[in-house]
């Protein structure tokens, strides 16, 4: 898959929609209405001559909040964030310290509701290959890079079992050597599977 038919595929839907959420896979989970906080990720495509990759950092193991988890670039929406493009490259730019002039937009993922009630909006973007990363120490513990064919190939798909706040659940996994990408990450991925299969 090429850059350009990334950009048409993704292009076809102007505007992020309602569609996924960690409980995909575990409906009867999902709690009643709650409020719920805006956020972003970007999606950074790397554009390398060998083949294209998928940027994803590991968080370090003292936040609050999903410690040393393997996630994307972003976070909540401040008062100055314009869209959620805006949010997404200003915390790329945060944790892994990747320019926004070193990204092309290209569209976006389905909003995706989190276990802990955050809708985030995924955008992806075309990331060119000569850009240094400078990982935030307080909140990324690694920066790394999986390629795009592994995480689009459906045998690379895994629905694992366990137990959140004494709740049976299901989430969808990708494993990629010592790296467990799972949860919110792997379900946005999901949906770049399907988006980019149409």
């Amino acid at each position: 898959m090429t850059p350009d038919e990334i950009k048409d595929r993704l292009g076809r839907a102007a505007e992020p929609s309602w569609g996924h959420s960690d409980y995909d896979l575990t409906p009867d989970a999902r709690p009643g209405e709650a409020p719920l906080r805006d956020a972003a990720v970007l999606v950074p495509i790397v554009n390398r001559p060998e083949g294209l990759t998928v940027l994803l950092t590991r968080r370090t193991a003292h936040l609050s909040s999903h410690a040393g988890q393997i996630s994307f670039p972003g976070g909540r929406k401040e008062a100055h964030d314009p869209s959620p493009e805006a949010t997404a490259l200003r915390e790329t730019e945060e944790e892994v310290g990747i320019h926004r002039q070193k990204v092309e937009l290209v569209g976006m993922l389905d909003i995706y509701r989190t276990v802990t009630n955050y809708a985030v909006t995924p955008v992806v973007g075309i990331v060119e290959p000569d850009f240094d990363p400078r990982p935030d120490p307080y909140e990324v513990a690694e920066v790394f890079e999986t390629p795009l064919e592994f995480l689009l190939d459906p045998s690379n798909h895994h629905r694992h079992t366990g137990w959140f706040n004494g709740v049976p659940r299901k989430w969808w996994a990708m494993p990629y050597g010592d790296y467990y990408i799972w949860g919110a990450t792997a379900g946005m991925l999901m949906n770049l599977h399907e988006r980019l299969s149409d």
